[in-house]
């Protein structure tokens, strides 16, 4: 009776030992094993306060793991069920439970791009933030002043004032977080680049120098021709010359820009026609990016004072008023491309 006690209780022992052994294997299974999602990946959005469990529950609802136990289970043994971070994840093909609950915790959010391009104007700027469906709206229906207010540039035009580059924002983000982000990288490049300007240029202040900039940005789309336009408008300041800028008189014109420039718009004065005004317009017509900010900053030497578009997207540039016309007659009169363009064709952004 003793020998089989005593064998009953090793048999119950080792039956324990089994399953034990079992529930560790599939626990360990369960929480190791990619999760089930498509090819391309499931998005879990984690409001503020939301639990692991609910986590885990969704997952489980949805397909993305068979049950929710191991998960949750993993996340408490592992003191991790209430550090979790609200956000967007993305859970992508091959990822483990294990994996998901350190995302969750260091708060590893699906980052999103939005890209502001060089050359475009505020306007331009706007909407494609507003296009952004994962972004927080706080701008819309705020004036231009209100908005650079709203980002601590009061009184300031909002036109040059943003660095074109692809910024990378979590939802929940809003609009003017993004642009004073912008804003920010904007002024601390403008200040960096201005220490080191040349010599002699005739720009009162930072402010002029990114006026220039927006104007060599609009003027060409040509990495070679930058440094070469600014040293032509470097020129014709120095001389008190006009600068006589189409890219100008177009943003003067606002909405009443039809595609063409008449004869009547070039007579029309407006604070940035500069076939009209002498020196500078009061404020960038466009976001300048670091190439035409350093041109401004860095304009090539010569005697160029004329330059006018070839139809190819770049420039033929002239020394005298006479060797301009000739250049005009030979690549916007007689000799003018159908297929004329003022940029090339391979955009610089």
């Amino acid at each position: 009776m003793k020998i089989n006690g005593w064998k009953l209780g090793v048999s119950i022992l080792a039956s324990i030992f089994l399953t034990v052994a079992a529930a560790v294997f599939l626990f360990e299974r369960a929480i190791t094993a990619p999760m089930n999602t498509d090819d391309a990946g499931y998005r879990v959005v984690l409001k503020p306060g939301a639990t692991m469990d609910f986590v885990a529950r969704e997952l489980s609802k949805n397909g993305v793991i068979p049950i929710p136990q191991p998960l949750i289970w993993y996340a408490r043994l592992k003191g991790l069920a209430h550090r979790i971070q609200a956000g967007e994840y993305w859970i992508p093909p091959g990822m483990t439970p294990v994996d998901l609950v350190e995302a969750l915790v260091s708060g590893r959010v699906i980052q999103h791009p939005v890209t502001f391009i060089e050359g475009w104007t505020f306007r331009e700027v706007l909407a494609v933030l507003a296009a952004q469906p994962q972004l927080q709206s706080k701008i819309s229906g705020m004036s231009y002043q209100q908005i650079m207010a709203a980002i601590g540039m009061e009184g300031i035009s909002p036109e040059g004032r943003f660095f074109p580059d692809t910024y990378l924002y979590a939802a929940g983000t809003t609009d003017l977080d993004l642009l004073m982000r912008s804003a920010t990288r904007m002024q601390q490049f403008l200040q960096n680049a201005w220490v080191s300007r040349d010599a002699g240029l005739p720009y009162a202040d930072v402010d002029e120098a990114l006026v220039m900039a927006s104007i060599i940005e609009k003027e060409t789309g040509s990495e070679g021709e930058r440094n070469k336009i600014a040293g032509v408008f470097v020129r014709r300041l120095h001389l008190g010359m006009r600068l006589q800028s189409d890219p100008t008189v177009i943003f003067g014109m606002g909405d009443n820009y039809k595609g063409n420039i008449t004869r009547a718009d070039l007579k029309r004065l407006t604070a940035y026609n500069t076939y009209r005004i002498k020196g500078l317009p009061p404020t960038p017509i466009a976001m300048p990016g670091e190439a035409s900010i350093e041109a401004a900053l860095h304009p090539s030497e010569g005697s160029e004072l004329y330059f006018v578009g070839k139809g190819d997207g770049s420039h033929h540039f002239s020394d005298t008023l006479a060797q301009h016309r000739q250049a005009v007659e030979k690549y916007q009169r007689s000799g003018r491309k159908k297929d004329y363009r003022s940029r090339p064709t391979k955009s610089v952004h």
